[in-house]
């Protein structure tokens, strides 16, 4: 078998690997690693939580005979860091290591990284490869990508509406403030696993007021995202589920509102509270910035339409993911407007599912 082909199977391998981390590495990237002696995989690696072990040294140091990795390739998914952050620069441990040839899927955008780790591979005379499965490398970890070339979140944007387009029906004052079910049990089950693949998720005043949400992953098995709520004028009740304490909590309020809470984190924004129809009128820009300082790397809007809405508008969007429902509403709250390019189709039970994608 030629080699290139060789490559990109012990590249598969790697990305497979990678995808073991997703929910739990970030704000770093999916990473997985192989070390190939003779045409066999005799050590695999990746990167299982943030802080710890990369992919690189956990393949590395599960090769039982350390005399035998002079006459392996390494295989990894993302180029090997070359600082010492949270652990030691990786490409120091493949130099001391001995290995003469690294296969590489795609180059790091991190600014502190970004072609020195392959620098320093191929001045200690090491053979590197870069760009073996590239595209589907990139695909893995779009949201790490995004993070640091477009410097904010990866935007998921998520809905559910009925087949004659409405996200609510019409709310009578005496109405119980709970959600009104549009999908099925198995298709909000599998919002809960998407919340666990995220950093962050977002949720406007009123759907906090009508739905009184959790925003946790109750029904799944992983890390609970940051909710970060919108409250411009601090009119939400602190007996809301979103200030039980069981989770994280920034609360973006206007200016000339003040708050504090052991349970939740209060921020400001300028000019908030003058918001009306026009939103997020110079509310997204601060709010993107404030989580990227943070190192939070992606955000999983949940609603409602009108924020939805004017991230739509400002093409702050990388993600769309739209639930269409078996039933009618007939009357109430429309749907977010949107037109975009159909990354994925799918059916969940009596629901449906649309995936649109404008990230590249």
């Amino acid at each position: 078998m030629e080699q290139h082909k060789q490559d990109e199977i012990y590249m598969g391998r790697c990305l497979e690997l990678a995808a073991n981390g997703k929910g739990s590495v970030a704000p770093n990237p999916m990473v997985g690693s192989v070390v190939v002696y003779n045409n066999r995989v005799i050590a695999e690696g990746y990167h299982r939580e943030f802080g710890g072990d990369h992919a690189e040294r956990m393949a590395i140091n599960a090769v039982s005979d350390a005399s035998v990795l002079s006459g392996s390739t390494l295989y990894v998914s993302l180029e090997p860091c070359s600082y010492h952050g949270k652990t030691p620069p990786c490409v120091d441990l493949i130099i001391e290591a001995g290995i003469k040839r690294v296969v590489i899927a795609v180059q790091d955008p991190n600014p502190q990284i970004k072609g020195a780790g392959i620098l320093k591979l191929k001045n200690a005379g090491i053979d590197v490869t870069v760009g073996v499965l590239e595209v589907e490398a990139r695909e893995l970890n779009r949201r790490f990508f995004v993070y640091h070339k477009k410097k904010r979140p990866y935007i998921i944007l998520k809905w559910a509406q009925t087949l004659d387009g409405f996200i609510d029906g019409v709310r009578k004052p005496n109405d119980p403030v709970a959600p009104v079910w549009i999908t099925n049990e198995l298709a909000r089950t599998l919002v809960h696993r998407w919340r666990s693949e995220e950093q962050s998720i977002l949720i406007g005043t009123n759907t906090v007021e009508k739905d009184n949400p959790r925003l946790d992953v109750r029904h799944w098995s992983g890390k609970n995202p940051l909710r970060v709520v919108l409250d411009r004028k601090l009119r939400l009740p602190k007996q809301c589920n979103v200030f039980d304490g069981s989770v994280s909590t920034l609360v973006f309020v206007g200016t000339n509102s003040s708050a504090s809470s052991q349970k939740a984190e209060f921020l400001s924004i300028p000019n908030m509270e003058l918001i009306t129809v026009d939103f997020a009128k110079g509310l997204e820009g601060r709010l993107l910035k404030e989580l990227y300082e943070r190192n939070i790397s992606s955000l999983f809007i949940e609603g409602g339409a009108m924020l939805i809405n004017s991230f739509l508008k400002r093409k702050l969007w990388d993600e769309a993911r739209v639930f269409v429902g078996n039933q009618f509403f007939y009357d109430g709250v429309r749907a977010p407007e949107f037109t975009g390019e159909l990354h994925n189709y799918d059916e969940i039970g009596d629901s449906k599912l649309f995936t649109y994608r404008k990230y590249t």
